[in-house]
């Protein structure tokens, strides 16, 4: 399994709206592999655009 952390540092994006009401608003569900993406993060984005991929290992 692929940690997060195998994909370098992280890539902190630019929200296009304002800031979200929640924490759980950063996050989607990934619909390939069911797990929770941050938005946050272009990484974890791009990971889950990937056809076929397995879900991330998140490091502790």
């Amino acid at each position: 399994m692929t940690k997060l952390s195998d994909l370098g540092p992280p890539i902190k994006g630019r929200p296009r709206v304002r800031s979200a009401a929640t924490e759980q608003d950063h996050f989607h569900i990934c619909p390939a592999c069911g797990q929770a993406v941050d938005r946050r993060d272009l990484r974890q984005v791009i990971w889950h655009e990937q056809p076929g991929h397995k879900p991330l290992e998140l490091d502790a």
